[in-house]
């Protein structure tokens, strides 16, 4: 039998296997991009005390990081350094522009002449004036001084005067939120370690490592290993692993609630609970979450960019996207796109303001006018 087709159907077919490769296509791409930046290196050892070495704890921290991220198919990880090299600053946010990271993070102990001195502390680019945040980004930007050229390079800026970048920052405030609710995820995971979380955990200065790097961004403070039993639990295999999985997690539901969780589990299951998924005896049936019907009062939007200038909601300005809406909140106009009460349908919108450009969109929930987690969002 002869099989006869039109040219109408033989057209229809090209179009649908060129949707079909296209729709691959784009799905291979939509991986989640993180960038890791161990601090210090080579000829910069960064803190040094009772035989511990700030560039090595890091750079070991990193790489168990990255080992853990990239056992998730759905998160790409590219290094700022894997080895015991020099990486100028500016360089290591380079890496991260290059790689289109969805986020970066730069990883650090920390040092005080206070040997007593422990605990955590995870920090965002901003221009909080607060002594002890200006002191550790002079700390961490004074490493420009080892780099050639670093007066010409960084023309205009002090190292010894972290307030010389005030001025630099408010370009990048649209990342701010989001690096807030990194650092937070972060501190989140410590806390769950039982360690001490100093002055809140999440900080604000102006780190230079962070100035530069165009997208959601922060910068981890391990612990003190000026601190004699804090800097042996840095310099341990165990402390180690302990604090990567921590962050690892903390980078997972990060992605999870901005960029959907795509069926993946955190960056390591506890092997209790993989023990008891594979235990035979547990029933077979997959239980699904229960989704409230009652959600009239919950809706998500997508933020698409915040600014301290005001716009006009035109679609025009905004990429041909409509039904843009406003929000002022702590001196930013934030600008979202679309409302919708459904959580499938507001990840299909995310997908949409992504597919126009806006790489570093997001989604965001409100209940009643309030601001509220995803996460929350979700369970209602």
């Amino acid at each position: 039998m002869k099989l006869i087709i039109s040219k109408k159907n033989t057209l229809k077919l090209v179009l649908f296997l060129t949707f079909l490769v296209s729709s691959l296509s784009f799905g291979q791409n939509k991986n989640f991009k993180v960038t890791l930046d161990a601090g210090h290196g080579a000829h910069d050892f960064g803190a040094v005390y009772n035989g511990h070495v700030e560039k090595n704890i890091a750079l070991a921290v990193v790489l168990k990081v990255g080992k853990l991220l990239e056992a998730n198919s759905k998160v790409d990880v590219t290094y700022t350094r894997k080895t015991d090299v020099f990486i100028d600053l500016v360089e290591r946010a380079n890496i991260a522009n290059r790689a289109d990271a969805n986020v970066f993070v730069s990883i650090h102990c920390n040092a005080n002449r206070n040997t007593a001195a422990f605990g955590t502390e995870t920090y965002v680019m901003g221009m909080n004036k607060v002594a002890s945040n200006l002191e550790a980004a002079k700390k961490e930007n004074s490493v420009i001084t080892l780099e050639k050229d670093y007066k010409r390079k960084y023309e205009g800026f002090d190292p010894n005067s972290p307030e010389t970048m005030i001025g630099l920052t408010l370009m990048q405030e649209e990342y701010l939120e989001n690096s807030i609710s990194l650092a937070s995820k972060i501190e989140n995971s410590f806390d769950g370690l039982g360690k001490k979380l100093r002055g809140g955990g999440v900080k604000q200065a102006p780190f230079m490592v962070l100035h530069k790097a165009y997208m959601p961004r922060v910068l981890v403070e391990m612990g003190f290993i000026s601190n004699y039993t804090e800097g042996n639990l840095l310099d341990s295999e165990d402390g180690q692993n302990e604090i990567a999985r921590a962050i690892a997690n903390a980078i997972i539901s990060y992605k999870n609630e901005y960029y959907g969780n795509g069926g993946a589990e955190t960056a390591e299951t506890i092997p209790s609970q993989r023990s008891v998924e594979n235990n035979s005896s547990a029933p077979a049936e997959i239980k699904k979450p229960v989704v409230k019907q009652d959600s009239s009062n919950v809706i998500f939007k997508v933020q698409i960019a915040a600014s301290g200038r005001k716009m006009d909601l035109n679609p025009r300005n905004f990429k041909g996207l409509r039904n843009i809406s406003m929000d002022y909140d702590d001196n930013l106009y934030k600008y979202m796109y679309g409302e919708t009460s459904d959580y499938g349908e507001s990840m299909r919108l995310v997908d949409e303001a992504k597919a126009k450009g806006y790489d570093s969109a997001f989604l965001i929930a409100f209940k009643n006018g309030k601001k509220i987690s995803v996460q929350e969002a979700i369970k209602l």
